[in-house]
């Protein structure tokens, strides 16, 4: 089990139960950890649901590979967010080939796609994203409990 905890830009998105419209510049734009945060937070929208899943969308790549497409351009907020959407766009066209990414695990490049196929408002289908990672832990005859060994970046 991975837990990650940061409170620091904790957002109530649907206050009252109705999610709050997506409205750009409405936030500083670029304010984050500039490697992780989503394309909205790059654009000063609030968080969303989907802005939530894409982050940890580009932790799951940082860990496999130790970097991420746009690692060596995070002075430039302008640079990083341009190949985050570069890279956007070729999860949704063809996440096989997606050349920012790297040959990336299937359940990975699914749960990318899924997630930046999501429109800012919608509900994502958190049972079906948990499903792309149970199921090779079951494929393997282990739980998410377990001790897994995976060969990560440093």
């Amino acid at each position: 089990v991975v837990t990650l905890a940061d409170f620091s830009f904790a957002f109530r998105y649907s206050p009252g139960g109705k999610h709050v419209p997506q409205r750009e510049c409405s936030r500083t734009p670029h304010e984050g950890t500039m490697e992780f945060i989503s394309l909205d937070s790059h654009r000063g929208a609030a968080p969303s649901r989907r802005s939530d899943l894409e982050s940890l969308g580009y932790c799951l790549v940082k860990w496999l590979w130790g970097a991420l497409p746009w690692s060596a351009d995070l002075t430039d907020p302008c640079v990083v967010t341009e190949e985050k959407e570069r890279c956007k766009a070729d999860v949704i066209k063809n996440p096989r080939l997606s050349s920012g990414w790297g040959a990336l695990p299937e359940s990975i490049q699914k749960y990318l796609q899924q997630v930046m196929t999501l429109e800012y408002e919608e509900k994502p289908n958190y049972e079906e994203l948990r499903l792309l990672f149970t199921r090779p832990l079951q494929l393997m005859r282990a739980s998410a409990y377990d001790s897994v060994d995976l060969r990560v970046a440093p």
